[in-house]
């Protein structure tokens, strides 16, 4: 099916342009909540999986997520560590000299930026750029529970 991708009703309604010819009656509503990272993730990776959960907006994530944050989180770890490594030699990490003499951009540079356009696929799909964000627009404070006007008044 060519065109945009449809947004969750979660999404147009914390966006105010649900309209209920457009809601889809029988959208999956996944339930639970991330835990911990899973064991076989490097370190590194399992922070940035912790400071994903830790930053991320209440009830962004759920169980059924864990599989895009995994990727994510494990493409931030080695994005980290192949960073690391060039920052450690500085520029000349970035260039390397072949067995015939001629220097070439480290292939660590390669890999270094398909992670980062890996990355930037996730993030925009699980709203962590500033440009998806932007899409959401979430209240400030709640309305109270005790409010008899909260529905009337908005």
């Amino acid at each position: 099916m060519a065109g945009r991708k449809p947004l969750p009703v979660a999404v147009k309604k914390i966006k105010g342009t649900l309209q209920k010819c457009r809601t889809n009656p029988n959208e999956p509503r996944p339930q639970g909540l991330l835990g911990e990272p899973p064991d076989y993730m490097s370190e590194i990776a399992k922070e940035a999986w912790t400071y994903a959960i830790q930053n991320a907006p209440p009830g962004l994530f759920s169980s059924l997520d864990a599989a895009v944050l995994e990727r994510w989180a494990n493409c931030a770890g080695l994005y980290r560590e192949a960073l690391a490594k060039i920052n450690r030699s500085g520029v000349a990490g970035m260039i390397i000299k072949t067995p015939s003499g001629i220097l070439r951009r480290s292939p660590l540079m390669d890999v270094i930026r398909d992670l980062a356009q890996e990355m930037k696929g996730y993030e925009s799909e699980m709203g962590f750029t500033p440009a998806s964000r932007s899409r959401v627009q979430v209240s400030p404070e709640p309305a109270s529970q005790d409010d008899p006007w909260a529905e009337i008044a908005g």
